[in-house]
């Protein structure tokens, strides 16, 4: 079952997500964070800020967001500082995330990175929290490229 509005071109099921609980679709803030109080992920704070323990890792190294070493990328990567990861260390992550979200709620944003249509990347974000989705910088879609789904 998809929630909320999804985007006609890229159904949560295109990159083969399939066999997981109700997908929450490009939910505007308000929505997460309503649907993070109502899943008990947290509370709200003087002045309606999300409160939520995110226990003692906190923050993410450079070192623990690897990219996925292929030709296409490899000249226009700085790797002093990125690390990077083989298609088959890739694939067999991505099999265990599917497996992982098996069952259980997904919450997906079609977001972009880059202000100029013309070399902006389409990015699809997969989080198994809502208030997840409060925390990631980018715009989303405009809403001639999502449609109204249930």
């Amino acid at each position: 079952m998809t929630i909320g509005r999804g985007n006609p071109a890229f159904p949560p099921d295109e990159p083969g997500i399939t066999g997981i609980g109700p997908v929450h679709c490009n939910l505007t803030e308000p929505a997460m964070i309503k649907a993070a109080l109502r899943r008990h992920e947290g509370r709200l704070g003087k002045g309606g800020a999300v409160l939520v323990p995110t226990g003692s890792h906190t923050g993410r190294f450079p070192k623990d967001k690897p990219v996925v070493r292929t030709a296409s990328v490899e000249n226009s990567i700085w790797w002093g500082n990125t690390a990077s990861q083989t298609p088959d260390a890739f694939d067999r992550l991505y099999t265990d995330m599917i497996a992982y979200l098996q069952g259980r709620d997904a919450f997906v944003q079609d977001l972009y990175a880059g202000a100029d249509p013309a070399h902006r990347l389409d990015v699809r974000v997969v989080t198994e929290l809502a208030w997840h989705g409060l925390f990631i910088p980018a715009p989303k879609l405009n809403s001639a490229q999502c449609c109204s789904s249930s």
